[in-house]
């Protein structure tokens, strides 16, 4: 049995919402048709994805024909009454203005605090590692959200940087490199790489 374990965080591809740059977190969007799909060429034990549609999407687009197993715990941000709105429609509400000057301490009305939804993917997190270990499993995939990605590399990434340090580009996935006894620990992994992505044209 391999010492290494790794387990690759995949951002959902770009959206009709993302594209207009509005907030999406617990709603929805069609993924763009353009320009390109993308595919995988790597292969892991097992797969979880968020349980919204453009992540079980993308899911199937880079790994098809595999069974792949959905948590909610994996979605992005609720953001509440602020979903489906961009900036320039925000920009002059209070709570907006203050939501974006803290982004950890004040919450999108009717939406997540920041602890609410880093509780959730943490137990998110916690049920696939339970699982990669009762396993004994080498290799995980996990399709979710740019916040949820964010989030788990500024916990778990060789190099500490903070939440918004992260950029995480749509359709692009990045694998953290653990040995057994450091996960175990939910100590930080030993190497991140950008896991290599192909593009396929539609027909």
């Amino acid at each position: 049995m391999d010492d290494r374990v790794v387990i690759a965080l995949f951002r959902h591809g770009l959206t009709e919402a993302n594209q207009r740059m509005a907030y999406l977190g617990w709603s929805d969007s069609p993924l763009c048709a353009e320009p390109q799909i993308i595919s995988s060429t790597s292969r892991y034990d097992i797969y979880f994805s968020s349980d919204l549609s453009r992540c079980v999407k993308t899911a199937n687009l880079l790994f098809p024909n595999e069974n792949v197993f959905l948590l909610h715990h994996l979605r992005e941000l609720n953001f509440g009454k602020w979903e489906g709105k961009t900036y320039e429609e925000l920009k002059n509400e209070k709570q907006y203005q203050l939501w974006l000057s803290d982004f950890f301490h004040y919450c999108p009305p009717g939406g997540e605090s920041f602890q609410q939804f880093t509780n959730r993917v943490q137990a998110g997190w916690k049920k696939i590692i339970k699982v990669i270990q009762t396993k004994q499993l080498d290799r995980c995939a996990v399709i979710t959200h740019g916040g949820v990605i964010k989030y788990l590399l500024s916990q778990l990434a060789p190099e500490q940087k903070e939440f918004w340090s992260w950029q995480i580009p749509h359709g692009h996935g990045f694998e953290l490199i653990f040995d057994r006894e450091s996960l175990r620990r939910s100590e930080r992994c030993t190497l991140l790489q950008v896991v290599p992505l192909t593009e396929k044209e539609h027909g």
